[in-house]
């Protein structure tokens, strides 16, 4: 995960309160449920001592109501400052977490939204295409655009004899162009970091989008199922993007055991444990840092005994919760978080993939 949306918090001087609590209404009893879970995860914040600035901050965010198909989670942290970071994601949660801490409490929403997926949906045909964004945690669209382009041949039939070469010669320029508009749409969102393409519809026109990315950096994968102004209504499609999504992260976490272990092995440019991680971010060496939530958040760490640790706008001598202080030095140094079960590292709860050998 991408922790460069999450530094700013820690431009706060905190103390943090964190909760990550389920807002689904799909019960008949829903509202009074969510009342619940809203009461429980504010007492508990008061219990460890959290102020009343900051929790009536944080209730106001999270007894708001929302408009989302179940199941719908909700993440907030806040500080006596107000509300700082805000987000809905499309899983259960069964046991709420609220936290009060010198650090926000973002492993929990790190686990869950390691397995999201951002991408480009692009459903097309011969008059052109629907292009939308999407993460794989939200159903709607981030953002859409529907692409029409020149429609004046694309139904044209032809009765034969020598004009029908010419009907058909002009034809394809058409649907060319068309194509044409519509990679240019989804050129767009690939430099902006949307890498992953869905691409779905006509398999003519398919192809000339397909054929027509080559040479960015999308990564295009052809859907066999959907076409164009179906409203959601294609089972067929949702199958075929769910299993492409679910490749992508299966494709994903292998590509990271096997780049651990192949350094594991060789002994080069990682680092097991909490103090060696720690130490490899005073150097600023930490690429990805990989954590077992489980296994790490028993763990404590002593920013005091690691001298030019950043931790944010204040750095507390004592002991803290070892998750929380190396999420938070991986966010002040632009760094990667990935769950990863402890097994794979050797038994170690946390390690890091370092950007070069000290």
């Amino acid at each position: 995960m991408d922790t460069t949306h999450l530094t700013p918090l820690f431009q706060d001087e905190g103390p943090f309160a964190t909760v990550l609590i389920d807002v689904s209404h799909d019960s008949q009893n829903g509202e009074h449920e969510h009342d619940l879970r809203v009461r429980a995860a504010c007492a508990t914040l008061a219990e460890q001592g959290a102020d009343e600035a900051t929790i009536d901050a944080l209730r106001t965010a999270i007894e708001q109501a929302v408009d989302r198909p179940a199941p719908t989670a909700r993440f907030v942290v806040a500080s006596a400052r107000g509300v700082l970071l805000d987000e809905l994601a499309g899983f259960r949660v069964d046991q709420t977490v609220a936290t009060w801490a010198p650090f926000p409490d973002l492993t929990g929403w790190i686990e869950h939204r390691d397995s999201a997926v951002g991408f480009v949906l692009a459903l097309v045909d011969h008059e052109g295409g629907d292009v939308a964004v999407y993460d794989s945690d939200v159903p709607e669209p981030r953002e859409e655009t529907s692409i029409t382009g020149d429609e004046q041949f694309v139904h044209k039939v032809p009765v034969g004899g020598w004009s029908a070469l010419r009907y058909q010669h002009v034809t394809e320029n058409v649907w060319a162009q068309n194509a044409e508009a519509v990679v240019e749409e989804i050129t767009s969102h690939v430099r902006a970091g949307h890498r992953l393409v869905l691409l779905a519809g006509d398999p003519q026109s398919r192809g000339m989008v397909r054929s027509q990315l080559e040479g960015t950096r999308a990564e295009v994968v052809e859907l066999e199922s959907g076409t164009r102004n179906e409203d959601g209504g294609d089972e067929a499609l949702q199958q075929a993007i769910r299993e492409a999504l679910v490749a992508q992260v299966v494709q994903r976490q292998l590509a990271l055991v096997h780049e651990l272990k192949d350094r594991l092995g060789r002994n080069h440019a990682v680092a097991t444990g909490v103090d060696e991680v720690a130490d490899a971010f005073v150097r600023g060496q930490v690429d990805t840092l990989l954590l077992d939530p489980a296994a790490a958040d028993e763990l404590r760490l002593r920013p005091s005994e690691h001298p030019g640790l950043v931790l944010g706008s204040t750095t507390p001598s004592g002991p803290v919760r070892a998750d929380q202080a190396l999420v938070a030095a991986a966010a002040m140094t632009s760094a990667a978080v990935a769950t990863f079960p402890s097994a794979a590292m050797k038994g170690a709860p946390v390690a890091a993939l370092l950007r070069w050998e000290q």
